[in-house]
């Protein structure tokens, strides 16, 4: 990175938006790279490839409950899902306790795919996390999950939203 970015960078983590900032830049810049990966190799947005890992971790999930783990507009889980069932990567099935809801699963082909992006992403997250030490590590997810299941991620007061 050039001076005038760590310069830049520096700035804004010293700023009263400083926490933000650093959550956005992190978040941002490994999206984007990410996005690329999964676009280039897969022909597919990364919340499909996000969508298909919902499905094959908890199979039976509804469309609605993907957003629990990754909070995107439902127009855009519902694009993944018609891309995924399209490459018959999940299947939908009638929930016997109400005929309403469809549950989502993994297909073989699904399965097999998430296993060989995974592989790709978890190098990926080494090298992001590579900086930091083991107790450091569980220190940052920890963290992490204190703010997510603070709710306020999810709505705003401040920002009068939701």
């Amino acid at each position: 990175m050039t001076d005038k970015g760590l310069s830049m960078l520096e700035e804004a983590f010293s700023s009263d938006l400083c926490y933000l900032m650093a959550m956005s830049h992190i978040v941002l810049a490994n999206n984007q790279v990410t996005s690329r990966f999964i676009e280039k190799n897969y022909d597919m947005p990364v919340n499909a490839w996000s969508t298909l890992y919902a499905v094959s971790y908890f199979p039976g999930i509804l469309a609605r409950d993907v957003q629990i783990l990754f909070p995107r507009p439902q127009n855009s889980i519902s694009r993944a899902i018609k891309l995924l069932e399209d490459r018959c990567l999940i299947k939908r099935e009638v929930d016997n306790n109400d005929t309403r809801a469809k549950q989502l699963f993994p297909t073989a082909e699904g399965n097999a795919l998430l296993l060989e992006i995974e592989n790709k992403v978890v190098r990926r997250q080494e090298e992001v996390f590579g900086a930091l030490t083991d107790l450091e590590r569980q220190t940052f997810l920890s963290l992490c999950r204190k703010i997510i299941d603070s709710g306020a991620l999810n709505s705003s007061s401040a920002l009068d939203v939701f």
